[in-house]
């Protein structure tokens, strides 16, 4: 099995807060999440930017160690 590397991200991430009636049947939610309770509040709900089908679960604690907002030129 090969190792490990770690890599920095180069994209910008699409996210939104994940809000209590949400419907999550096209969302992805990775089981170690969902059995540490997500969705829950604080979750974030991200979207792949060339296909915005293309969403997945961002935990809180994910989302608040490796992001931060930015922000845009012209917005």
């Amino acid at each position: 099995m090969s190792e490990f590397i770690k890599y920095r991200r180069t994209q910008i991430a699409e996210m939104r807060p994940w809000e209590f009636g949400d419907d999550m049947s096209e969302i992805s939610i990775s089981k170690p999440d969902q059995e540490n309770g997500s969705p829950r509040e604080g979750d974030m709900i991200a979207r792949n930017p060339k296909n915005h089908a293309d969403k997945w679960l961002v935990a809180a604690q994910y989302f608040a160690d490796n992001f931060e907002p930015i922000e845009m030129p012209n917005e």
